[in-house]
């Protein structure tokens, strides 16, 4: 099983798109700083997850959510989810 997820990061306002099949171990390394593109960013919080049966699919629903359209996706539920 593979997941496509969102997080967002605790100091700034920044999401970071991925994909794994091991999101627990994922999630640490990118609280870590094991990954240079987010280490900046630390720490984070998951907002967002879909679980894919192949990792073609799960790479394709990645690629959508790193697109224009996909980026206004996740600001859009993360706000629903946050008001209140």
């Amino acid at each position: 099983m593979y997941t496509v997820y969102v997080i967002r990061s605790s100091t700034r306002d920044w999401y970071y798109v991925g994909q794994s099949n091991n999101l627990p171990r994922r999630l640490e390394q990118h609280n870590r700083g094991y990954n240079r593109s987010t280490k900046a960013y630390r720490p984070f919080e998951l907002v967002f997850t879909e679980e894919f049966a192949t990792r073609d699919h799960a790479r394709k629903r990645e690629k959508e959510l790193k697109s224009t359209m996909g980026k206004r996706y996740i600001r859009n539920y993360y706000t629903e989810q946050h008001q209140g």
